[in-house]
């Protein structure tokens, strides 16, 4: 009989371990981690600095549209996209910074931007082509920005893949949402960031229930990051997700342990 009864305490104190309850699911809970009650993330949004494989899209302008026509590379219809430029037309068409960091091109040659933010690489092209090409009266416009910002996403959530966002900041929440989200089973407490570095790569962890999240500097997401959620321990001891789904596992088990106690009994 003590046996019988420890079973089912045993069982019981499985219902309530396993159940997965708003604090694992919620994002951004007040958990009295921020002193403020409002966050400033704008300040810790640093300029993106360009890296090896970013593929940038350059474009000039100036008075004379002939003179710049042979910056600007013309796009075909069927790979016309977001703003005129598919991302595979991108690829072919845009400027790919290589291994040693540079970009190639046209009249002005290889152009170093490893480690440059976007502003500053328009500065650089723009008094490039005035030194080597235009007249100061030319009033030439440069304007260069990332083609897409692209990421990947796996583990625990509705939409694993490598992809694409047309936006010039993204924070790791809407990036989680155009992957379909975390699952119930996943772990948002624990959110590995896995981000490039010119030295290799670092993995970085965020808590998403936690508000104090939107002051990490992962908050937001940069080009190449590999977002990887994991499983919350209870999937992997195979418990359910809800109370019900749980209240069910434990009446099998109670109906198994009862049947069992009682044939014994007749014994």
């Amino acid at each position: 009989m003590k046996g019988f009864v420890f079973c089912i305490v045993i069982a019981f104190s499985f219902l309530n371990f396993s159940c997965i309850t708003n604090k694992d699911v919620v994002y951004l809970q007040d958990k009295g981690t921020v002193v403020n009650d409002s966050i400033l993330v704008q300040e810790l949004n640093k300029p993106y600095r360009v890296q090896v494989n970013d593929i940038l899209r350059i474009n000039v302008k100036a008075l004379d549209e002939e003179l710049v026509s042979i910056f600007n590379p013309v796009e075909s219809g069927n790979n016309a996209g977001v703003g005129g430029q598919g991302q595979s037309s991108l690829y072919f068409n845009g400027f790919t910074v290589d291994l040693h960091g540079n970009i190639k091109f046209p009249i002005l040659g290889e152009i170093n931007v490893l480690g440059y933010t976007i502003k500053e690489i328009e500065e650089k092209v723009k008094t490039e082509l005035l030194a080597k090409y235009f007249k100061p009266e030319a009033e030439v416009f440069v304007t260069v920005k990332l083609a897409g910002l692209r990421y990947t996403v796996t583990g625990e959530v509705n939409g694993t893949g490598v992809l694409t966002l047309y936006q010039d900041r993204v924070n790791i929440i809407e990036a989680l949402a155009n992957a379909g989200d975390i699952r119930q089973t996943g772990d948002r407490k624990d959110v590995l960031i896995i981000r490039q570095y010119p030295d290799g790569q670092k993995i970085h962890h965020i808590d998403l229930t936690d508000i104090a999240a939107m002051q990490s500097p992962y908050y937001y997401i940069q080009p190449n990051d590999m977002i990887l959620v994991k499983p919350l321990k209870r999937k992997a001891l195979g418990a359910g997700q809800t109370a019900i789904q749980n209240i069910t596992t434990i009446a099998s088990i109670f109906s198994v342990i009862v049947s069992t106690y009682f044939l014994t009994q007749n014994l």
